[in-house]
């Protein structure tokens, strides 16, 4: 099942989505109301209206506004190995995205201008659907799955070494998700899904890996975020990216620039970087 929250006229709604008629179905409440019963035995919400063709609504961000965006990175060897890292982390790291970071299918990928470095990073993106957590098998409260670009400003030092993760990973708009969740049902259940991963820029591929291919796979990912913090219906996590970013080569995104950001199993979602906003002014 494909779940999406979308815009009709100045109304917004959950809906299913059937990619075959290009159309969505509004149901009733959210994933806060439903998440639980779909996550744990695929009980479908109920539709509360009629079908409505792609090009009636927009796609938003698949979130709740109180949704917390959790991410983990150095998740992929081919990624470490291109950044000149020999050794195995002893672990992944992690960060927080507000979320008026986010933005959906076919929105402008906002280019601000405390950056001159703003790389893209395809990422395959964990939605819970429930409170009741499981420590030791984390995916089992996963509801789905939908695709990220975990942008980040690589041009961001901080005063004490290494870099200033706000000002990386938390630009207002830059942050691509969607275009919907695909339940677990259909990318293998719980556990680690095994899907191909890739990300063009101007229909040139940058990025290209599978899913299992993780140094930690999605439950580690989860188990990393619960050892220190809750995790509720709604939430997302961004599981890391693969080699192909722009802080390898220095084609960093531009102006003008078309990223499509593709999950085998889930679908594409579409942007284009718009003019470079200069908030300090």
């Amino acid at each position: 099942m494909k779940l999406a929250l979308v815009r009709h006229a100045s109304a917004t709604t959950w809906a299913t989505v059937d990619t075959a008629a290009s159309s969505v179905t509004p149901v009733e409440g959210t994933i806060a109301d439903w998440g639980p019963a779909l996550t744990a035995s695929a009980t479908p919400p109920v539709p509360c209206g009629d079908p409505m063709a792609f090009d009636e609504i927009s796609f938003l961000p698949p979130v709740l506004p109180t949704s917390t965006i959790f991410g983990v990175g150095m998740n992929y060897w081919t990624h470490l190995e291109h950044l000149g890292v020999t050794e195995k982390p002893a672990t992944t790291v992690g960060f927080v995205k507000p979320i008026r970071a986010l933005v959906g299918h076919e929105q402008e990928l906002r280019h601000n201008a405390v950056t001159e470095q703003l790389d893209f990073e395809v990422e395959l993106v964990a939605v819970m659907g429930t409170h009741d957590v499981p420590y030791g098998s984390p995916t089992e409260a996963v509801l789905g799955y939908t695709v990220g670009n975990d942008t980040s400003a690589r041009d961001t030092p901080s005063p004490m070494g290494g870099y200033d993760l706000f000002a990386m990973k938390s630009l207002e708009q830059a942050t691509p998700l969607g275009p919907w969740i695909v339940t677990k049902d259909e990318l293998g259940g719980a556990g680690q899904p095994d899907l191909e991963i890739s990300l063009r820029v101007n229909g040139e591929q940058r990025q290209h890996d599978l899913t299992k291919k993780m140094i930690w796979d999605v439950d580690e990912c989860i188990q990393f975020i619960l050892a220190r913090t809750s995790l509720v219906a709604g939430d997302v996590v961004f599981t890391g990216t693969t080699n192909g970013v722009a802080m390898e080569d220095g084609r960093f995104l531009q102006p003008g620039d078309v990223v499509e950001t593709e999950i085998s199993g889930i679908g594409v979602i579409r942007n284009t970087v718009g003019p470079i906003v200069d908030r300090r002014r």
